[in-house]
């Protein structure tokens, strides 16, 4: 399916003030950033933006400071790591949208770029509150949202921006957009999904969709405790979402009827506790005993899964297959990561701790697309409109 709102490509922005949404919500460490991944994902709307002669007004929002003004969550390293990244001087403005941000807007020269401070530390920022969406629409002409990460949230910088003033969408949320999109409206086959992570209620809208779209999928994490329970397993200590249990029942059911593979791990490796000096052990089967929690999908499991993906002419992937940060739970990811990597077929990975994965295991680069949005891409994935993205102008 096309992308359907109008892009940045097409504005008239040379001389004009570009309020321009990005997602800077990037880790920390003191006054450091650690992983400029997002930082970087937002050079090539802004690069375009100057090159073209824009006055380039960055809005973005970090942590969760509740709309109260948190020194420590000032986007000040963010600003340092962008100017260094562009080799230019990045001026932060001391506020969001007050006479001091208005003024450095009205006087932002051609192709130079400029921050406002964290945009959640106004309270009207999270509820879409009219007058901090006007105030923001009052310092620019035209509206970019580039941030994909918070796409599925109607808040003043997303949604309330984009109704006041022309707005587009910028490089990175258009390619996010098409290419989620691509996984559900024309992949080529075989589709294998792969889904992990801790809860079958966080993913279930993705099952429900990709169980009539998808020709596999895999399940892993603690996810596949629910399914287990379905099926009149026991499980152990482990982490089993109770309200998961009649959600996995609907959707062994539904896949059945379908005829969609829904894959779950025929092994898996437990251990005593949740932590790397547990007392560990390889289960060839999945009743888990008393006493002991599954933490990983086994060997048997993630070789099976590992063919599968190579064979696949479209992978999507979204959560880890267990316990990945603890070095002897790490096995089932460290394949299914490696596999994605390996496969010949298109590649898609989603959400932050299957990111998480890919960076630990150094395999970032060697998948098609890697997606910025945790919740945002599973909403898309599930069908549901993004409001950041209908708030745009049609194309």
């Amino acid at each position: 399916m096309a992308f359907t709102r109008a892009s940045v490509r097409d504005a008239d922005v040379e001389g004009r003030r570009v309020l321009v949404r990005v997602d800077f919500n990037v880790p920390l460490d003191g006054g450091t950033v650690t992983d400029d991944t997002r930082i970087r994902a937002a050079l090539p709307t802004i690069e375009l933006l100057t090159e073209r002669g824009a006055k380039v007004i960055l809005v973005s929002h970090l942590g969760r400071p509740k709309g109260e003004v948190v020194p420590d969550l000032s986007l000040k390293p963010a600003a340092d790591r962008l100017a260094e990244l562009l080799n230019q001087d990045v001026r932060l403005a001391p506020e969001v949208a007050g006479p001091e941000a208005r003024e450095m807007a009205d006087g932002l020269e051609p192709g130079r770029v400029m921050l406002l401070e964290n945009v959640r530390f106004e309270a009207g920022e999270t509820k879409n509150d009219p007058d901090l969406a006007e105030a923001l629409a009052g310092m620019a002409d035209l509206y970019v949202n580039d941030a994909f990460g918070t796409a599925h949230r109607a808040h003043a910088s997303t949604a309330g921006v984009a109704e006041r003033l022309p707005s587009y969408a910028g490089l990175l949320l258009e390619r996010e957009v098409e290419n989620l999109d691509s996984v559900a409206d024309d992949p080529a086959r075989p589709l294998v999904v792969i889904l992990g992570g801790s809860k079958v209620s966080d993913k279930v809208g993705v099952i429900d969709r990709f169980i009539d779209l998808a020709d596999q999928i895999l399940i892993g994490g603690a996810m596949c405790f629910p399914f287990y329970r379905a099926q009149g397993h026991g499980t152990g200590d482990s982490l089993c979402e109770e309200d998961g249990i009649p959600l996995a029942a609907v959707a062994l059911d539904k896949a059945e009827a379908t005829g969609c593979e829904l894959v779950l791990p025929t092994d898996l490796a437990i251990g005593r506790g949740f932590s790397a000096d547990t007392e560990t052990d390889d289960l060839d089967g999945v009743e888990v005993p008393d006493g002991w929690m599954g933490l990983d999908i086994g060997p048997n499991s993630a070789a099976d899964y590992a063919a599968r993906i190579a064979k696949a002419g479209t992978v999507l992937w979204n959560g880890p297959m267990g316990a990945f940060e603890l070095d002897p739970f790490a096995n089932g990811t460290k394949v299914v990561a490696q596999a994605v990597a390996d496969a010949p077929g298109f590649t898609v990975v989603g959400g932050g701790d299957s990111v998480a994965a890919l960076v630990k295991f150094g395999l970032t680069d060697e998948v098609d697309w890697v997606s910025t949005g945790g919740g945002a891409s599973l909403e898309l994935l599930e069908g549901k409109p993004l409001p950041g993205v209908e708030a745009l102008n049609e194309a």
